[in-house]
C-alpha cells in the first residue's frame, strides 16, 4: 500500500494559505478518486482507496507542520508501509515559482520543517516528494508569516493547474515512472 501524505497545519484558520498547499492537493485526489478522508487515527486524518488499480492511504497529518513525521512513522508502521518505495509526500516550497512543481525521490530537508521532521522520524531522505511551489517571500516580510498567508486571487487560478499537474504527478510515480513526472513537470510554468 502506497502513503500520499499531503503536509499542512489543522485547524480553520490555517485553510488555504500557503503552508496548507499539501493538503489541498490531497483534497483534490480524494474528489478525483472518491476516497472519503474519514480516518482520525495516528494523529491524522485519512482515507483508503484505490488509483489506477494501487492500493493508496491518503493522509494529512494532524500534528502541525513541524511534527508531521510523528504522524507518517505511526501510518507506515501500522500498515507496514516500505517508506523508501511507497511513501510521496506533498508540500510546499518557497524556492519555486507559485503553481511549479518539482518531483524529487529522495533528498535533503531544504529548510523545510515538515521535511525535517519526516526525515528525522524515518531515519532516511530516500522517499518521494512533490513540491509545488508558493512563490519566494518578498524582501521585508517574515518567513512564518508569508507562508501562513493566504493566495492571491490570480495565483489561485495558476494553482488550479498546478493541482491538477501534482495529481497527475502521483498516478505517474505510483505507475513506477517517477523520472517520466519529473521530466514532464521539473519546469518553469510558462510566462512566469
Amino acid at each position: 500500500m502506497y502513503m500520499i501524505a499531503g503536509l499542512g497545519n489543522p485547524g480553520r484558520e490555517y485553510q488555504n494559505t500557503r503552508h496548507n498547499i499539501g493538503f489541498d492537493v490531497i483534497d483534490r485526489i480524494a474528489d478525483a478518486y472518491h476516497i472519503e478522508m474519514s480516518d482520525k487515527k495516528h494523529k491524522a486524518i485519512s482515507g483508503r482507496g484505490v488509483i489506477d488499480g494501487t492500493k493508496v492511504i491518503l493522509v494529512k497529518p494532524q500534528t502541525y507542520m513541524n511534527l508531521s513525521g510523528e504522524s507518517i512513522r505511526q501510518i507506515a508502521d501500522y500498515y507496514d508501509v516500505d517508506t523508501t518505495e511507497e511513501l510521496i509526500v506533498i508540500h510546499d516550497d518557497i524556492s519555486l515559482d507559485v503553481g511549479q512543481i518539482r518531483i524529487r525521490t529522495k533528498g535533503s530537508a531544504g529548510g523545510h520543517n515538515g521535511l525535517k521532521n519526516i526525515i528525522l522520524n524515518l531515519g532516511h531522505d530516500r522517499f518521494a516528494r512533490i513540491k509545488v511551489g508558493v512563490g519566494e517571500k518578498p524582501k521585508g516580510y517574515d518567513l512564518a508569516d508569508y507562508v501562513l498567508g493566504h493566495f492571491t486571487t490570480e495565483e489561485r487560478k495558476v494553482l488550479e493547474t498546478s493541482g491538477e499537474h501534482a495529481v497527475e504527478a502521483v498516478r505517474m510515480v505510483l505507475a513506477g515512472d517517477p523520472e517520466g513526472a519529473m521530466n514532464r513537470f521539473n519546469t518553469k510554468v510558462s510566462g512566469r
